[in-house]
C-alpha cells in the first residue's frame, strides 16, 4: 500500500510540475511592458517595503528561486533574473513577498522556520528506522509499538512542516500579486499570466501536503489500527 500512495503521488507530483514548467514556458515568452528584469522588479518592491538589508542575487537553476532568511537574500535563477516576462515578474515578486512576510514577522513563516531544524532531525530519525527495521529492526527485539510512536511521530512533525508551508506561500503569491498590480508593474493580461503561473506553483506544496498526510494516516493505520 505504501507503494501504491508513493507512486500515485510521485504521478500527480510529476504532472503538476510538469505543467508548472510549461506555464513558465509559455509566460516567458511574454515580454513584459514596462520592460523590467526580474532583479529589477525584486529590488524596486523590496525598496517599496522599506527593506533594505535584503539583497537580490542569481542562482543557478531552473526554478531554483527561494528567499534565505538566514542570510536574507532572495535568490533567483538566470531565467527570472535576468528575464523581462510574465513569469520572471510572478516568481521575483512572490520571492519578495517571503523577504516582506519576514520583515513583518509574518506568524506561519515564523513558525515554519522554528520547524525547519526540528523537520530535518525528524526526516534522519525516520529514515534510521525504517531502514533499520528492513534490515532486521523486528528481529533484533525492538517491539512494533515503539517503532510505531517513532515512526508515526516523525511523520507527524514532517506532515505539520507540509501544512505550515501552505499559507505560507499562499499569503508569499497573495503579496506578490497585490503589489505588481498596484505598482502598476504589470499590465491585465500581464496579471493573469503572472496569477496562473504561482498557481500551479503552489500546487506543487499542495500535493507534497496531501501525499504526506496520506502517508502519515496510513503509517497511522499500520501501527495502531489494530490488527484483527
Amino acid at each position: 500500500m505504501i507503494f501504491v500512495i508513493v507512486i500515485l503521488f510521485a504521478i500527480a507530483g510529476f504532472a503538476v510540475s510538469s505543467r508548472l514548467k510549461s506555464k513558465f514556458k509559455k509566460y516567458s515568452q511574454t515580454p513584459l511592458q514596462a520592460n523590467l528584469s526580474g532583479a529589477e522588479i525584486a529590488k524596486l518592491m523590496l525598496a517599496d517595503n522599506n527593506i533594505s538589508d535584503v539583497q537580490v542575487v542569481c542562482v543557478e537553476g531552473q526554478l531554483t528561486d527561494h528567499y534565505n532568511p538566514a542570510n536574507r537574500t532572495v535568490n533567483l535563477s538566470p531565467d527570472v533574473y535576468y528575464g523581462r516576462n510574465a513569469a520572471s515578474a510572478a516568481v521575483a515578486s512572490h520571492e519578495c513577498g517571503h523577504a516582506v512576510q519576514h520583515a513583518t514577522s509574518y506568524t506561519w513563516l515564523n513558525l515554519r522556520s522554528t520547524l525547519v531544524p526540528i523537520q530535518h532531525s525528524a526526516g534522519k530519525i525516520l529514515n534510521i528506522v525504517l531502514i533499520a527495521s528492513l534490515f532486521g529492526g523486528f528481529a533484533l527485539g525492538l517491539p512494533i509499538p515503539f517503532i510505531g510512536y517513532i515512526v508515526v511521530g516523525s511523520y507527524s512533525v514532517i506532515t505539520l512542516f507540509t501544512i505550515v508551508t501552505l499559507p505560507v506561500e499562499f499569503d508569499a503569491s497573495s503579496r506578490a500579486l497585490a503589489w505588481v498590480k498596484t505598482r502598476n508593474i504589470v499590465t491585465p493580461s500581464e496579471y493573469e499570466m503572472s496569477k496562473d503561473a504561482l498557481k500551479w506553483a503552489a500546487m506543487t506544496y499542495v500535493v507534497a501536503a496531501l501525499a504526506s498526510i496520506t502517508t502519515l494516516a496510513y503509517y497511522i493505520m499500520v501501527f495502531f489500527g489494530g490488527r484483527d
